[in-house]
C-alpha cells in the first residue's frame, strides 16, 4: 500500500554568511534546485513543498516544480527559529493527517540523492520516530583534544582512550544536514527530539558537505565538479 509522503524544504531569505544562498547559482542551477530534483526523482513523494518567507525564493521554487502553498511568517524566519518549529508550522498549515510521512530536506543539500531519501523512508517504521542523514567522523572523536586556556594549552577529552589504537575505537557520526524523516504527528509534538528513537542513513564522506560559510560553498563547488568528472569517466571508459 502506498503511504502518502510529503517533502518540505525550509528556505528562508535572510541567510547572513552566504547571502541568498538558497537560490545562488550552483553549477548551473539555483542551489535549492538540486534537492528539489533529488526529491522529484526519488519517487518517494506525493508533493514537494517549499516553506519560505521570501517571494523570490518562492518564485524560483515554483519554476523548479515545487509547490509554495503559503508564505512563512517572518517570525519563523529569523536567526533563532529552529527547523522543527518551521516544519511544525508547515505541517499545521497543510493540515496533514497524523501518520503522513514528512521529510524535511535542507535547501542546500547539494549532494542529496533520491536513493538516500528512499532508504530513509524505508526505515521509518512503527518503532522508529526519526530517520536522519549522518556522516562518519574521519578520525575517532574519543581521541579528541580540548583547549584548557587562552594560551593554546590542550588536554585529552578522554584520557583513558588515548593509548588505544584507532581501529579499536567505536566509530562516531555527525548530522550530515541533508534530511529528516518523521511522521506528521512527530513533527507536531513540541517535546519530540530528533535524536530520540532515530535510525539513520550513512552518507559517504565525499557527499557530506554542510553549507554554512563561503569556504563550505567553494569546497562544495570543487567537490561537485570532481564527482561529475568521475561520473563521466565511469560512463565513458577508454
Amino acid at each position: 500500500m502506498h503511504e502518502k509522503a510529503i517533502a518540505i524544504l525550509p528556505a528562508r531569505g535572510g541567510s547572513k554568511r552566504i547571502p541568498r544562498k538558497n537560490i545562488l547559482d550552483f553549477h548551473g542551477k539555483p542551489a535549492i534546485g538540486w534537492p528539489i530534483q533529488a526529491a522529484q526523482q526519488s519517487s518517494c513523494f506525493d508533493r514537494v513543498i517549499v516553506t519560505t518567507d521570501d517571494a523570490e525564493i518562492a518564485r524560483v521554487s515554483q519554476t523548479l516544480g515545487a509547490e509554495v502553498p503559503f508564505l512563512r511568517d517572518s517570525t519563523l524566519a529569523d536567526d533563532f527559529t529552529g527547523t522543527t518549529d518551521v516544519i511544525r508550522d508547515a505541517v499545521e498549515k497543510l493540515n496533514l493527517p497524523p501518520k503522513t510521512l514528512v521529510c524535511c530536506i535542507y535547501p542546500t543539500a547539494l549532494f542529496l540523492s533520491g536513493n538516500d531519501l528512499a532508504r530513509g523512508k524505508d526505515q521509518l517504521t512503527e518503532n522508529v520516530n526519526w530517520v536522519l542523514s549522518l556522516g562518519e567522523y574521519a578520525t575517532p572523536i574519543d581521541r579528541a583534544y580540548g583547549m584548557i586556556d587562552a594560551t593554546g594549552r590542550v588536554a585529552a577529552r578522554n584520557p583513558e582512550k588515548m593509548p588505544m589504537r584507532s581501529q579499536d575505537l567505536e566509530p562516531a557520526y555527525f548530522d550530515a544536514g541533508q534530511f529528516y524523516w518523521a511522521r506528521a504527528e512527530t513533527w507536531l509534538d513540541k517535546n519530540a527530539r530528533v535524536w530520540d528513537g532515530a535510525a539513520s542513513v550513512i552518507l559517504p564522506p565525499e557527499r557530506c558537505i554542510d553549507i554554512d560559510t563561503p569556504t563550505d560553498w567553494r569546497r562544495a563547488e570543487h567537490q561537485f565538479a570532481l564527482l561529475e568528472m568521475e561520473k563521466n569517466a565511469s560512463s565513458h571508459p577508454d
